[in-house]
């Protein structure tokens, strides 16, 4: 028999220290440890689903202690009052806002302070400081989500005839469009020819300026300034042109200028002279010569005739202008070339090659005019009359008549 009771006292005395062993283990994790706490009473107004005994308190989010009660308030019951214990010297000030917030996917509900400033006294209610959270504080992602819902079905209650009438609208629409999409297709099509486009990328074509020519027989003391060519708005533009008939014009598809026509000509004249050793005197701008002649160019016509067998087709009004802004010389310059096949590298080929013409008549043509011109005489205005002479003694002065002879 003793030798029973001496067991069941060791047994006794083992359970005795696990328990301790738990107790200081468990008091150890939810009150901190071995530093002074301070507590405080948290209010909640709304619900706070989640929060736990043993919760976390987070300040500036740095566990600063625990959750070590929560109850009702009895004298209101849509209150709820948390009890927090946090380390001592915490800075927590009367206006620290309060917020409860999850602490990830799987992780608790912790109650989180943040803010205040340094001057703020602590509140205190009953001996207790007493923290106000803001009302909705604890609501969680999932009533939130209710109240929007909730919000969304007001809407849709309240408007429900008008969106009836918008879906039927909407209805009727799509019955008119399937009922023409054959047209819908055509006015596509239209809108995208009009502009350019085309399934892939089209091909960029250029003109070539005129090469191989002679050199100038003598230095040219005159400035030639060569503006942006005048054009109908039909050329006015970086498609490929054909003629089907006198009165009808249509692009070539999936093809273009590599600029808009006029400014592709300009372009290319520019080169003509250069080439032809007039580099440094010609420009595309007014305002690069002080005193100068100006050539004058107006696009007719620019296109392939298919009207039978396909034939390229330029003709060009060039104007000559003095410096004083005269016109000197005007020449009509149209000139045509056979296209040798039906495929657009053949069209552009005919193009250029009635161009290349055109180029040289218009240079050769510029050239004579501006030498042969008449040159300007230029009338000196009379001296001012401070400068005139003085006057002879015997003259009479101001209002007197001369005397007789």
């Amino acid at each position: 028999m003793e030798t029973r009771a001496r067991y069941a006292l060791i047994g006794l005395f083992i359970l005795a220290v696990i328990g301790a062993i738990f107790g200081f283990v468990y008091w150890l994790e939810n009150k901190g440890g071995f530093g002074e706490r301070e507590t405080y009473r948290v209010q909640f107004e709304s619900s706070v689903s989640g929060l736990l005994v043993g919760s976390a308190v987070l300040f500036n989010g740095i566990r600063v202690g625990d959750v070590t009660g929560i109850a009702l308030n009895p004298a209101a019951p849509q209150q709820v009052i948390a009890t927090i214990d946090v380390v001592k010297h915490t800075p927590i000030r009367e206006d620290t806002r309060v917020n409860v917030e999850q602490q990830g996917l799987t992780g608790g509900v912790a109650i989180t302070l943040t803010g205040g400033t340094s001057d703020a006294p602590i509140p205190a209610n009953g001996g207790v400081a007493t923290l106000i959270a803001p009302p909705g504080v604890g609501q969680d992602w999932t009533q939130s989500a209710r109240d929007a819902f909730q919000q969304v079905e007001t809407i849709l209650n309240e408007n429900a005839q008008p969106l009836n009438e918008a879906i039927e609208n909407i209805e009727v629409f799509t019955d008119a469009l399937a009922r023409n999409a054959d047209r819908v297709d055509g006015i596509l099509a239209g809108i995208e020819r009009m502009t350019g486009g085309g399934k892939g990328t089209a091909p960029l074509y250029s003109l070539k300026p005129a090469a191989d020519l002679p050199p100038p027989e003598k230095a040219p003391d005159w400035q030639l300034i060569i503006p942006e060519p005048t054009t109908l708005l039909a050329f006015n533009t970086d498609k490929i042109l054909t003629q089907p008939a006198p009165d009808e014009s249509l692009p070539l598809e999936n093809a273009r200028w590599s600029d808009s026509l006029p400014i592709l000509v300009q372009a290319k004249l520019l080169e003509t002279f250069e080439n032809a050793g007039y580099a440094q005197r010609v420009s595309r701008t007014i305002g690069d010569f002080a005193s100068n002649y100006q050539l004058s160019i107006d696009i007719r016509e620019f296109n392939v005739s298919t009207e039978g067998a396909p034939e390229a087709q330029i003709v060009i009004l060039a104007k000559l202008l003095s410096p004083e802004s005269e016109i000197i010389a005007s020449r009509k310059f149209e000139t045509s070339a056979p296209v040798q096949g039906s495929d657009v590298r053949d069209f552009v080929d005919g193009l250029s090659a009635a161009f290349d013409k055109v180029e040289r008549e218009i240079l050769d043509w510029t050239t004579t005019e501006i030498e042969t011109a008449p040159v300007s005489v230029t009338v000196e205005p009379p001296a001012p009359l401070d400068d005139m002479p003085p006057a002879p003694d015997d003259a009479p002065a101001d209002g007197e008549l001369p005397p007789a002879p």
